[in-house]
């Protein structure tokens, strides 16, 4: 019997992130890979790079794009991984200006040279995949982490009906225009429902925004290790993912579905085709249009419905 060939997979991260714990380590883990994690500063040696395959993700430095160009000739297979349409000014034209000028310096200009180097495509969505037919993409599904596996099993029901009902969101700054979007849909609940409380990430701007609201939470935004840490701490009961129609946003994973699963509640998902494929509704979850009354009502029927809530994570986390 043939005996299968141990391949080294080089991933190429900013640092630990979501992108390559739910897409590309799990991929690389099921082709049984033995997968080296660098970051931009660490440059690994000739020997390393000979017969590797390499994959960015989301993000090239210079000085990884140097060092591929002077040992192309050795490396197995050059990838890029992108989770967002990394690759149109149009889709990134609206966010915040210090997020544009990183993507266009770390994703956007790299296009005619990763085609030059011969790279293939990994994406995380379908709509990336269409939209980038002619590079013949290779899709890849999100997994849970194997270290976050243990979370599924979490007892996360409350134990008293006057417990504090914990509402969340947890977006980045790319979601800026869905947090707007949000604030008078909390602003109604908190109003409606003493008891709940809303738990929010986000910089000064989002503190500003949702100033003068009672019982908001605001967490200054953190990496990814220390995420994975809140995630672990119970207490939260219903997650939002709000998805106004942009170019951006019709690009988006379901990996709210994974995050707000994996901090034990249950999501109020925007209707469409990010978490329609994902998300059945009221089995796993909930799908609502973007209306925001619909929201604010749901909201408070969920918070008032215990044990449904409980009927529905068992469902999403049958799913992951």
């Amino acid at each position: 019997m043939k005996q299968r060939e141990n391949i080294r997979h080089i991933v190429v991260e900013e640092g630990a992130n979501p992108s390559s714990d739910y897409f590309v380590r799990p991929f690389l883990s099921g082709a049984g890979a033995d997968v080296v994690r660098c970051s931009f500063a660490q440059l690994p040696s000739a020997d390393l790079l000979d017969g590797a395959i390499v994959t960015f993700v989301r993000y090239v430095p210079r000085n990884w794009r140097q060092l591929i160009e002077r040992h192309r000739g050795v490396i197995r297979q050059l990838n890029y991984f992108m989770d967002d349409d990394l690759f149109s000014w149009p889709a990134f034209a609206r966010m915040p200006l210090r997020y544009q000028w990183k993507l266009l310096r770390l994703s956007w200009r790299h296009q005619s040279w990763l085609r030059a180097m011969g790279a293939k495509l990994l994406v995380s969505t379908p709509y990336l995949q269409q939209r980038y037919a002619e590079w013949q993409p290779q899709l890849l599904a999100p997994q849970v982490p194997a270290g976050l596996l243990p979370l599924l099993g979490r007892d996360d029901v409350e134990s008293s009906g006057s417990a504090p009902v914990t509402v969340f969101y947890h977006g980045s700054a790319s979601h800026g225009a869905d947090l707007k979007w949000l604030r008078p849909v909390i602003a109604q609940v908190l109003a409606a429902n003493e008891r709940i409380v809303f738990e929010v990430i986000g910089n000064n701007g989002v503190n500003r925004l949702f100033r003068g609201l009672p019982r908001v939470h605001v967490l200054y935004p953190m990496k990814w290790d220390a995420y994975q840490l809140l995630l672990q701490r119970p207490g939260r009961s219903i997650g939002l993912a709000p998805l106004l129609d942009s170019p951006f946003n019709r690009a988006r994973a379901h990996t709210k579905f994974l995050d707000i699963t994996l901090a034990g509640a249950v999501g109020i998902y925007a209707a469409g085709p990010v978490y329609g494929e994902v998300v059945r509704h009221r089995e796993n979850g909930l799908l609502l249009p973007m209306d925001q009354g619909a929201w604010a009502d749901c909201i408070l029927q969920l918070a008032a419905d215990a044990p449904f809530r409980a009927k529905m994570l068992s469902e999403a986390r049958a799913c992951l």
